[in-house]
């Protein structure tokens, strides 16, 4: 039988504490081998030093969230606003507010909600021009058809100032499409 601690070297004889076949060079004057003789020294260290005082403390908790953390978004500028905010009298001025990178993700709705208010009221307009033209139907038509005009102005104007002062404008069909396509949680 090979020596526990040397591979291809016979055993003499086994250890007296752990009984491990050990060789000449392994065994020592009493009979013991290397690592009876390390754990004897490990335990004789280990019982000289002095006990530390005191105890371990326990881990602390984890960390958690107490609140909800916002991030601070800068406002918009008024220059940009106030583009938004003419383009519902002015339906080119809301296209040209969309080629602006820098805008924001809200701006950028209210400019497609000002492009959807006025061809919304261009399609009423259109609409009620054809009413107009068939007979028995057109005088419905033509009491409506004047009031559009003063109807579209009071209307972009209102929506106008509520888009140049920060605020959300709801056209009452036109705000339910745009919120289809730009979702209301991805905006701030």
């Amino acid at each position: 039988m090979d020596c526990y601690f040397h591979s291809n070297v016979p055993s003499v004889a086994p250890c007296i504490e752990c009984g491990k076949a050990i060789c000449t060079t392994c065994r020592d004057e009493r009979g013991g081998c290397p690592s009876c003789r390390l754990a004897a020294r490990v335990e004789a260290a280990t019982a000289t030093r002095p006990k530390i005082a005191g105890t371990i403390p326990p881990r602390p908790a984890p960390a958690t969230v107490h609140g909800k953390v916002t991030v601070a978004t800068a406002p918009d500028p008024v220059e940009s606003r106030a583009l938004v905010a003419l383009g519902y009298p002015l339906w080119p001025l809301a296209l040209i507010s969309l080629l602006d990178r820098k805008q924001s993700r809200k701006l950028r709705r209210q400019a497609f909600s000002a492009l959807g208010f006025n061809l919304g009221m261009y399609a009423l307009w259109g609409l009620l021009s054809l009413i107009a033209q068939v007979p028995f139907v057109n005088i419905s038509a033509w009491v409506i058809l004047p009031l559009l005009a003063p109807l579209f102005l009071v209307a972009s104007v209102y929506y106008g100032i509520k888009t140049w002062n920060g605020e959300d404008v709801r056209i009452p069909v036109v705000s339910s499409w745009v919120d289809e396509r730009l979702p209301a949680d991805e905006i701030d």
